[in-house]
C-alpha cells in the first residue's frame, strides 16, 4: 500500500530546515522510496538538500523552488527565512528512478538522456507506469518530446521551477544535481493507479483569432494579421500602453489566452508575460502559426473555487483511495488570488481530508486530459492523486 507524509520548516538555518522537514515527513513511515522537496529561493538549496539527505539517507530526491510559499495540511507556509516542504512516499511494491540534467544545448536530446538514466536508476529497462517532470520555464515542450521518444506516451504530471519575481533565480534538484536551467524526472514503477486533473478552469470568450506570426516559438507577433498587443487590447478594452513590459503579466491573469486541442477536450492556457515595444507579446509556452487563439476570462472567486473542483475530480477518479496528492498550482494564479491564498489552503485541506498533500507554485504546469497527449501550459492547475 502506498503511504505518504509531509513535513515543513521555516527555520532560518537551511540545513536545519531540511532536516526538520524530512524528519516530519518520515513520521510513521518505514522505508522511503522518493522524496519531493520544495524550497524558497531565499533558502540555500544545497544546504537544504544536505539536511534532507542526512535524515533520509540515499533516498531519491527531486524538486524545485516554489514561488512565494507552499501549501501543506497545516496551511499556507511562507516566511522571511524561506520555507522547506518535503513529501515522502513509501510503498514496498514501488520503485522510483530519479535523474536530472542541466541544459546541454539540444533540449530534446537532453530529455532522451534524462529518461534513459532515470530508468537505469530505477533498475529497469522498460517505461514506467507514469512520471513526474520539473523543468526550467523555457524549453519544457522539447524536454518532454525527448522523454517521450524513449518511454512513449504515458501519463505525466508536474510543473516548472519558479522564483518570487520572475528573475530566473529558480533552482531544480535531482539527487546530487542542482541547476537553474534544465530538467528532472521521477519515473514510477508501480501497479497503483494515478489520476491527473489538468485544467485552467477559465471561461472561453467569443474573442478568437488566428495566429499569423510567431517568432522563436514563444513570441506572439501577430493575431489576425495585426500586432498581437493591439489585437489583445481591442478584445479586452485595455490600453496598449498599459500592456507594455511586465505589466502584461499581471494584466492578463484574469484574461489570458488559450489554445484548444484538436478534439476540443482541453484549452491549454498561454500566459502573456511581457509586452514589447513592437507590440508583440512574449508568451510562457510554445505557439504555432495558423492555429486559433482564444481570449479566456475568469474571476478571483473562480480561481479559488477551481482548486476544490479539481481536487474533487481527482478523488472521484480514484475510488479505491488516494495515498498522496501532489498539487501543482500556477504562481501567476496565486498572484491573482493575492491575500486570499489562505482560502485556497483551507479549501484544499477540507477536500483532501486526512490524505497527505503538498501544493507548490510554479511558472509552468504539465499534465494531460482525457488520455490525450501530455501538454505544457501556464496559469493552470495540474492536480495529481496517487492511488493507494
Amino acid at each position: 500500500m502506498l503511504k505518504s507524509n509531509v513535513g515543513w520548516s521555516i527555520d532560518k538555518s537551511s540545513k536545519k530546515a531540511g532536516m526538520e522537514a524530512a524528519q516530519k515527513a518520515m513520521s510513521n513511515l518505514t522505508k522511503a522510496k522518493v522524496a519531493f522537496v520544495y524550497t524558497s529561493v531565499d533558502n540555500n538549496v544545497e544546504e537544504v538538500l544536505e539536511g534532507v539527505k542526512e535524515t533520509l539517507g540515499n533516498v531519491p530526491v527531486v524538486g524545485c523552488t516554489s514561488s512565494g510559499g507552499i501549501i501543506v495540511p497545516d496551511g499556507y507556509i511562507t516566511s522571511n527565512n524561506g520555507f522547506v516542504g518535503v513529501m515522502v512516499l513509501s510503498d514496498s511494491a514501488m520503485e522510483v528512478g530519479v535523474y536530472g540534467s542541466a541544459a546541454t544545448g539540444d533540449a530534446r536530446e537532453t530529455g532522451r538522456k534524462i529518461a534513459q538514466e532515470a530508468m537505469k536508476n530505477a533498475g529497469k529497462t522498460c517505461a514506467p507506469a507514469y512520471f513526474y517532470m520539473v523543468a526550467s520555464p523555457k524549453e519544457e515542450e522539447d524536454y518532454l518530446k525527448g522523454i517521450e521518444d524513449v518511454v512513449g506516451r504515458i501519463p505525466m504530471f508536474g510543473g516548472s521551477a519558479a522564483d518570487n519575481t520572475v528573475e530566473g533565480k529558480w533552482e531544480i534538484y535531482a539527487n546530487d544535481a542542482v541547476f537553474s536551467d534544465g530538467c528532472a524526472v521521477a519515473f514510477f514503477y508501480t501497479d497503483k493507479p494515478v489520476s491527473n486533473v489538468y485544467t485552467g478552469a477559465y471561461r472561453e470568450t467569443d474573442n478568437v483569432g488566428i495566429i499569423t506570426k510567431v517568432e522563436n516559438k514563444r513570441k506572439l507577433v501577430e493575431i489576425n494579421g495585426i500586432p498581437a498587443l493591439e489585437q489583445y487590447a481591442k478584445w479586452t478594452g485595455k490600453k496598449v500602453e498599459n500592456l507594455k513590459g511586465g505589466n502584461l503579466l499581471t494584466e492578463t491573469i484574469l484574461a489570458p489566452l488559450g489554445v484548444k486541442d484538436r478534439l476540443g477536450d482541453l484549452v491549454a492556457i498561454r500566459h502573456p508575460m511581457a509586452g514589447n515595444d513592437d507590440l508583440s507579446m512574449n508568451i510562457g509556452n510554445n505557439l504555432a502559426e495558423k492555429t486559433a487563439v482564444i481570449q479566456m476570462e475568469g474571476t478571483v472567486d473562480e480561481l479559488i473555487n477551481s482548486t476544490t473542483e479539481a481536487l474533487k475530480d481527482v478523488k472521484k477518479s480514484l475510488p479505491n483511495g488516494v495515498g498522496a496528492y501532489l498539487l501543482v498550482h500556477c504562481g501567476g494564479r496565486k498572484l491573482g488570488i493575492g491575500d486570499r491564498i489562505d482560502e485556497v489552503a483551507k479549501r484544499i485541506k477540507e477536500e483532501a481530508g486526512d490524505t497527505p498533500f503538498i501544493t507548490i507554485f510554479t511558472f509552468g504546469e504539465y499534465g494531460s486530459n482525457n488520455n490525450d497527449r501530455n501538454t505544457c501550459g501556464g496559469l493552470m492547475l495540474s492536480f495529481t492523486g496517487l492511488g493507494k
